[in-house]
């Protein structure tokens, strides 16, 4: 023992000087990887199964610092929604001995792909409708959880040390632009979807959009582990084929994870209102131009990510989740929805049930979980919905002084979740049909981020 280490421990004894603190253990982390492609003649969003033109994907990584194992899972669905939440977090949580509310489970929202919410999918069986025939086939939904749960399991017992968290944005061109198109009046005139054969639409400007992929990269030493992306758009080029696909983010995804070699686990930001229809009519060929457009932002994120790195241990992760109570649209009305349940056609029916779910969960007082991970200068939010852009921007702009990233789609009952002014405003993605919530979701949700993001130094001040 060297002589000033003997000094430094008498001193301690003595209690003149504390010992030295031992050194923090180092961040583990893991990823797993599952096919969630859906069986020929099972239900899609839309269609039947025909077969898979690119396989659907269920990413994921495993976080183990202090506390329990965080774990953040991205599927290629086109949603997943309140029972389906509970099933996907239950099974991982108990597979890799955390609770399920530190385990956040997203959709990339993709069209030619299936949803999952056994809460509706129980509401159709009770009034005889079999759900794998019209809405989505329980039994696979099912399989692929628990796949998903024993891979997030062996992903925790491999889980390697990492020393470096790496931080990068880019830019990418020519992919988002956003739906909602005002007229003079203020209020919604036009929808660009996402693929748009308009001319003119397609010549409005591309408007509030946030034109930045964000990503975390995992380094042990100079070897990259793993890398988390998050980029706000809807994620159509086309669809109704009746062939599964992961469209243009998942082929970029894809794409990425080919040329560098590491786990990549993408996510869908806050792209309710955002999609490609100023620089997409649909073709087929477009698909894979938007996938390099958006692969080569992604390569820019890297690159930066490469360089700006961050030393980081067990002590630098943190998570937190805030229950929130989101309130339901005034057009969610029981008594009408159980009758249209009970008699209505066959797709009326499964509306029918999805806003009853949600009107039900909301009367009971069941909460969605807002959650933050904390992690060395980043923190990343996981809200639920098909979230407006707007809340993503406002996030960024609390704290200036973090790399924030933010993942929607996660809960899928509320459908579309847009700011107070666009109900005013009107438009597909604020109208009864397509969002389950009252204009006040902005307050409980801005809310929400602020206490999860904290004040900047800046702003105390």
């Amino acid at each position: 023992m060297r002589i000033d280490s003997v000094a430094m421990a008498v001193l301690a004894l003595l209690g003149l000087a504390a010992p030295p603190s031992p050194a923090s253990e180092p961040l583990k982390v893991g990823t797993f990887d599952v096919d969630a492609s859906p069986p020929v003649g099972t239900p899609m969003a839309y269609d039947p199964t025909e077969g898979v033109q690119d396989p659907l994907h269920c990413k994921g990584v495993v976080l183990v610092g202090e506390g329990g194992p965080i774990v953040l899972v991205a599927v290629d669905w086109i949603g997943i929604g309140n029972g389906g939440q509970d099933a996907f977090k239950r099974a991982i949580a108990g597979a890799v001995g955390t609770t399920p509310d530190r385990v956040a489970v997203h959709a990339l929202h993709q069209h030619d792909a299936p949803t999952c919410d056994f809460t509706v999918a129980d509401l159709l069986v009770e009034h005889g409708i079999d759900p794998a025939e019209s809405y989505f086939d329980p039994d696979f939904a099912r399989d692929v959880i628990a796949r998903a749960a024993e891979a997030a399991r062996e992903a925790k017992d491999e889980a390697r040390p990492v020393t470096h968290l790496g931080i990068g944005e880019g830019m990418v061109g020519q992919v988002a632009s956003n739906r909602r198109i005002l007229g003079e009046d203020g209020k919604v005139r036009a929808t660009r979807y996402t693929a748009c054969q308009d001319v003119e639409l397609r010549a409005e400007p591309a408007g509030t959009i946030d034109p930045d992929v964000k990503l975390l990269a995992f380094f042990d030493g100079e070897e990259p582990v793993a890398a988390l992306s998050y980029y706000a758009t809807h994620p159509q080029s086309y669809y109704r084929t009746g062939l599964a696909s992961c469209d243009f983010p998942g082929l970029a995804r894809e794409a990425r994870e080919d040329e560098t070699g590491v786990p990549h686990v993408h996510f869908d930001g806050a792209g309710g209102n955002i999609g490609a229809g100023k620089w997409n009519d649909g073709a087929p060929e477009n698909r894979r131009l938007l996938a390099d457009r958006l692969a080569e932002g992604m390569k820019r994120a890297w690159e930066a990510a490469s360089t700006a790195r961050h030393p980081i241990s067990a002590g630098d992760l943190g998570w937190e989740a805030v229950p929130v109570l989101l309130p339901p649209g005034k057009h969610l009305v029981e008594e009408e929805l159980e009758a249209t349940l009970e008699g209505g056609d066959a797709e009326g029916r499964v509306s029918a049930a999805r806003g009853l779910a949600w009107l039900r969960r909301c009367r009971a007082g069941d909460p969605i979980p807002v959650s933050c991970l904390s992690i060395g200068p980043a923190k990343v939010l996981h809200l639920p919905g098909e979230l407006f852009v707007e809340y993503q921007l406002a996030a960024q702009a609390i704290r200036l002084d973090r790399f924030v990233c933010m993942a929607a789609y996660g809960d899928y009952g509320p459908g579309y979740i847009g700011t107070a002014h666009a109900y005013d405003q009107v438009g597909y993605e604020a109208s009864d049909r397509a969002s389950k919530v009252a204009p006040t979701v902005e307050i409980v949700l801005l809310d929400a981020i602020a206490r999860l993001l904290g004040e900047s130094p800046r702003a105390a001040d």
